[in-house]
């Protein structure tokens, strides 16, 4: 993920922490609920932000890897989300050469992609499938609007996404466009599409 990405959001992590957890997970994850797993899993929560998400997962019986770039968001994500069931590494796409286990059983991956460069996302994908176990899962939202100015969002779509992540060793499983669930995304005309993938 490029450096100066990663800088806008290091300088704005203190304003950006209220915004990440006011968005229910529950409602973010909806469109794919029926996609994460019922029974006690292994899972990396990539650009996991403040951990809100990873919190989720947790309280429902998850192991959680919880993986962010940005320190003042690891920091809060320590703090609000303190659980033993929660593990913090600090790294990022397209290497993650930070993670040093394999065979987890999903990998999810909420507002990321669109700040990966189009060049990196081949790398990233079979990183990805290098990390999850056979027949596990990648589910993976993929931001479509305009973004912050300092922030860039490359474009992407499911078809873009697809065929590479098909030729990293992944199926696809499902794919459905949503609104956003940030009032002021909607306003602005950004949407996302949530793809689920199997891992062969």
């Amino acid at each position: 993920m490029q450096q100066d990405i990663l800088a806008a959001y290091a300088e704005e992590a203190d304003a950006l922490i209220p915004s990440f957890e006011a968005i229910s997970s529950a409602d973010v994850l909806a469109p794919v609920m029926a996609w994460l797993p019922s029974a006690s899993s292994r899972i990396v929560d990539v650009g996991a932000g403040t951990g809100r998400d990873a919190a989720w997962l947790a309280a429902r019986g998850h192991s959680v890897l919880a993986v962010e770039p940005v320190a003042g968001f690891r920091e809060a994500g320590m703090r609000l989300h303190a659980h033993p069931r929660i593990r913090w590494c600090e790294d990022t796409l397209p290497t993650l050469d930070r993670i040093t286990e394999t065979g987890f059983d999903l990998i999810l991956m909420v507002a990321a992609w669109h700040h990966l460069a189009p060049e990196d996302r081949q790398r990233a994908l079979h990183r990805l499938r290098q990390l999850v176990a056979s027949g596990g899962g990648l589910l993976m939202s993929i931001r479509h609007g305009p973004g912050h100015p300092a922030r860039t969002c490359f474009e992407s779509d499911a078809l873009a996404t697809s065929q590479p992540a098909i030729q990293a060793g992944f199926s696809l499983s499902f794919s459905r466009r949503v609104p956003s669930v940030s009032v002021a995304n909607r306003q602005a005309g950004v949407t996302w599409t949530w793809l689920v993938f199997r891992a062969s």
